[in-house]
């Protein structure tokens, strides 16, 4: 009786350390799974990044193929090409008019010649990026609106390292001639120049107007008379440019007629030369 006791006790510890060895060997085999899949899982999210980082590369690359087809012009090649046809220059901000739904408008000269940069595709961030100086490349397509020739359509990249400021050249001597196109959208002065009467929306004589026809009120574009030699020109204060509180706004909003004036500002075009005068000295 006490054999078979004996007997049965160590059936059942054989039985127990065999059940305990096979709970072993699960757990381990579960843990083993579980670090397979965690390690594929990884090599599955590092091939994603390589394949996302290709993508990437493969799309920058098309981009700087695609800019690189389009050859910087010189000045005298971009006054050559047609209109509506598709242009890129390097050139230098001389000064910002406006920013409007991520589409900025830019005065631009290089040494060559100057481009007037008509809502550029522009975020906020890039606008601010815009200074005095900044070298950048854009490209877009040659257009014309009542005489003034600009670019439209365009993007642009920032070039860093240069920068070009342009001063002044004195056109006054060219008014009235055929050459003065020749330097449109430039930066320019005037010097010696008479303020005239101009007529308001009321027949009264003014030394300025708010808009071209006296028909607005403060904060519109200005617009006043000057003349030299005996011929009268129209000039304007451009309110996006110079708004109301700059001060080349309220130095015309102080102009007598009579006044002799000096002037600069930037030779825009409107069915003839249509300054954009961004300062006025009262001599």
């Amino acid at each position: 009786m006490k054999k078979n006791l004996a007997l049965l006790l160590a059936a059942g510890m054989t039985l127990s350390l065999v059940a305990c060895g096979s709970t072993d060997s699960a757990t381990e085999t579960v843990a083993e799974t579980a670090t397979e899949e965690a390690t594929v899982a990884e090599e599955a999210a590092e091939a994603a990044t390589v394949a996302e980082e290709a993508v990437e590369a493969a799309s920058e690359e098309a981009s700087a193929e695609e800019t690189a087809d389009v050859a910087v012009m010189s000045y005298e090649e971009f006054v050559a090409a047609e209109l509506e046809t598709e242009v890129c220059v390097e050139t230098y901000v001389q000064a910002k008019q406006s920013w409007w739904e991520d589409q900025a408008t830019v005065y631009t000269q290089s040494e060559e010649g100057a481009y007037f940069l008509y809502n550029m595709a522009c975020s906020e961030e890039d606008y601010e990026k815009l200074t005095t100086g900044t070298k950048i490349r854009v490209t877009g397509y040659k257009s014309e609106w009542s005489g003034e020739v600009e670019i439209i359509d365009a993007t642009f990249e920032i070039i860093d390292g240069e920068t070009f400021e342009a001063a002044p050249i004195d056109v006054t001597s060219l008014l009235g001639t055929d050459d003065l196109i020749d330097l449109q959208n430039q930066y320019v002065s005037f010097t010696d120049m008479t303020v005239e009467a101009s007529t308001d929306a009321d027949g009264n004589e003014a030394a300025f107007l708010y808009n071209w026809d006296g028909s607005g009120s403060q904060g519109d574009d200005l617009y006043f008379n000057v003349s030299i030699d005996g011929n009268t020109y129209t000039f304007t204060v451009e309110s996006y440019l110079c708004d109301k509180d700059s001060e080349v706004y309220q130095a015309v909003e102080a102009l007598n007629v009579g006044d002799v004036v000096d002037m600069e500002g930037f030779l825009y075009w409107y069915e003839g030369a249509n300054p954009h005068i961004t300062s006025v000295v009262v001599k």
